[in-house]
């Protein structure tokens, strides 16, 4: 039976101001105009988040299965109808046992893959990363991890200027693993070295990493000049200035930044005290910092408000709508299954008011109750 959602459309082409999608079964089989679209209502594809920590109560940092499903519940009535289960730097054994624990959930679609944030990161660019669990990158280990996932770990950060990270980047790539430069105080140098060993994706730009200099750019610079490089941005107001926002997106294209959350248990939650990674978190105002030092801790962010805080900082709604959806599935690998209103591919969309908040969100076809 042939379904058809209705309003301003947005597509990786720009907006149908009348249009409709539709679908049969998962799949979307057409994008057309359409007359009698229901003027107010925006239908734009479902929200892919490449980083986020947990949301609703729950986390992904423990490798908690349940909690797992949970957090991924919650981001999903937000919009979100792809995400990575990311966690922090953790001993060996609690990555391999997450990995285990989540395979099933990847195998089930609840998750798009595991991210491994750490622990082969920066000491001195840590932001809320466990120092005590950061260590060289080992190839022996992620090739464990690798093997252990069966295709659920999709990205891995780490530093560049760190022992073995040239190596564990080649690594892999060649297992068509996303490899990330993040948490770094690596030179402009080395993180093009990094990006020439297969590197495609800067963590959470500008925040966990050397600052820009005119005259050591560092990896800021170097990631923002690598045409084959997408720029996570965390477009909450607490982690990047607006004008860096749209400066980045106006650098880099939004074919090339993507909106993430980067966010932890809090998200949805009241403020209080929280914990990640083994580190007590204080939440206020909504912004969340570790109790220890006040680093930031990730964000209560969920990927709508993301989406209405960068429309609101003056990136055009079509361009946003790259940022949230069709820029991150490409760069986890998912470009071809998903992540744009298109024909052909999963039938996962979001249903706006002219506010931007959440109606209905779709799924695979399927309405999320």
């Amino acid at each position: 039976m042939t379904l058809r959602v209705s309003g301003k459309v947005v597509t990786p082409t720009g907006v149908v101001r009348q249009g409709c999608v539709e679908l049969e079964d998962d799949r979307i089989t057409a994008v057309a105009e359409y007359p009698a679209a229901r003027d107010g209502h925006w239908v734009v594809p479902g929200f892919v988040d490449m980083h986020t920590h947990g949301g609703g109560g729950h986390t992904f940092t423990t490798g908690d299965a349940d909690s797992a499903r949970a957090a991924a519940a919650f981001h999903l009535r937000h919009g979100t109808t792809t995400l990575l289960a990311s966690l922090v730097s953790s001993p060996f054994e609690l990555m391999r046992d997450a990995t285990a624990a989540f395979r099933p959930l990847v195998a089930e679609g609840v998750l798009a893959g595991v991210h491994f944030e750490g622990p082969y990161l920066s000491a001195a660019r840590c932001g809320a990363q466990n120092p005590e669990f950061l260590r060289d990158p080992s190839t022996e280990e992620l090739a464990a991890l690798v093997e252990l996932g069966e295709g659920a770990v999709r990205m891995v950060t780490l530093a560049p200027e760190r022992d073995g990270a040239l190596e564990a980047i080649r690594l892999l790539t060649a297992h068509r693993v996303v490899a990330a430069v993040g948490h770094t105080d690596a030179t402009y140098d080395q993180t093009r070295a990094a990006v020439a060993a297969g590197a495609s994706v800067g963590t959470h730009l500008f925040n966990g990493m050397r600052p820009v200099h005119h005259r050591e750019p560092g990896p800021v610079v170097a990631l923002l000049d690598a045409p084959n490089v997408v720029c996570e941005l965390v477009a909450d107001g607490v982690h990047l200035h607006d004008g860096t926002l749209t400066f980045v997106t106006s650098t880099a294209g939004p074919e090339r930044a993507a909106l993430i959350t980067d966010a932890m248990a809090a998200a949805g939650m009241p403020d209080g005290e929280y914990e990640l990674g083994g580190q007590a978190v204080t939440v206020a105002d909504g912004v969340a910092r570790l109790a220890r030092d006040g680093a930031i801790a990730g964000s209560t962010l969920t990927m709508d408000a993301a989406l209405r805080h960068a429309v609101h900082a003056g990136i055009p709604m079509a361009d946003a709508c790259l940022m949230v959806a069709t820029t991150p599935a490409r760069a986890i690998g998912l470009g071809d299954r998903l992540g744009a209103l298109q024909v052909g591919l999963r039938a996962d969309l979001v249903v706006l008011d002219d506010d931007l908040n959440v109606l209905r969100v779709m799924r695979g076809g399927a309405w999320v109750e």
